[in-house]
């Protein structure tokens, strides 16, 4: 697996951004998006315990794509007992996909909406949390955005590779995954995944990586932390393929997931070996 660092850069119009990275699917880490945003010294795990703790969040941990009738079921505890226990030391546990705006809407006013480019889905702002040593197992967005992470107060490991890679990282049909351990590869079981060619990101405090459609991502929590994800959408083209990921997720793969269960994840495992070692 090779590994190049990302870009990194501030300053940029929106026709600079546009011209490269944008039309080129390019990812890129902005140091200064997120920089006048009130949250950004605002947002700490006191002030959500403080202010939100008694909400219920989704929780998913390592056995999240396992098969069978828990196949991607969330679990719920207050956010309160969720952040002390990632504040406490390593955990699996990660919150996941989190739209805290839909119970809390006044949060919005602690960040801006960027104008870098047009499409934002400002329905749907997410947050992710994460604890030490947790990870972000290796996928891509099934809707397709342009997603722009922004990390708080802390670091986090962001691996990105373009759609070209995918064969290489052993996609799963019927499927935005992967089931490669990036953070330990093994190499005798995936040799294929030497051949991937990625980037690499670590994000500080107020770094805001940009996130290409179809690039698959990997993402690993050094230390407890949080983000904020705002997503949009440039491509009509994209829309449609987001329309069939979600079919092939939702009906195909979690329909024969209770049908087949373990069957159908080894079928998948091994269509994607046979993909990738093909040639």
């Amino acid at each position: 697996m090779i590994l190049e660092p990302i870009e990194r850069r501030a300053n940029l119009t929106k026709e600079e951004f546009k011209k490269e990275y944008l039309d080129k699917d390019r990812p890129v880490v902005l140091t200064d998006m997120a920089k006048d945003w009130p949250g950004l010294d605002k947002w700490t795990f006191e002030f959500f315990k403080e202010k939100y703790g008694d909400l219920q969040v989704p929780l998913v941990d390592k056995d999240f794509h396992k098969p069978g009738a828990g196949y991607m079921e969330k679990k719920k505890i207050a956010f309160k007992t969720y952040i002390e226990a990632i504040e406490n030391g390593p955990t699996d546990l990660r919150l996941f996909l989190f739209n805290i705006f839909a119970e809390a809407p006044e949060l919005r006013d602690d960040f801006q909406w960027p104008t870098i480019m047009d499409g934002f889905v400002k329905t749907l702002p997410f947050m992710f949390f994460g604890g030490k040593d947790s990870i972000t197992p290796l996928h891509f967005d099934i809707d397709c955005p342009s997603n722009f992470l922004t990390h708080f107060h802390t670091e986090k490991r962001v691996l990105l590779f373009d759609r070209d890679q995918s064969r290489y990282l052993y996609h799963q049909p019927f499927t935005v995954q992967s089931q490669v351990d990036l953070h330990n590869p093994d190499y005798d079981k995936f040799p294929a995944l030497r051949k991937a060619q990625g980037i690499e990101a670590m994000l500080g405090h107020g770094d805001t990586v940009y996130i290409p459609p179809h690039w698959w991502h990997y993402i690993e929590y050094t230390d407890s932390g949080f983000s904020l994800a705002l997503r949009a959408h440039a491509s009509i083209t994209n829309k449609f393929v987001a329309v069939r990921n979600l079919v092939q997720h939702s009906v195909i793969d979690k329909g024969m997931n209770k049908i087949m269960g373990e069957k159908w994840k080894n079928w998948k495992l091994e269509t994607a070996k046979n993909r990738a070692e093909s040639v």
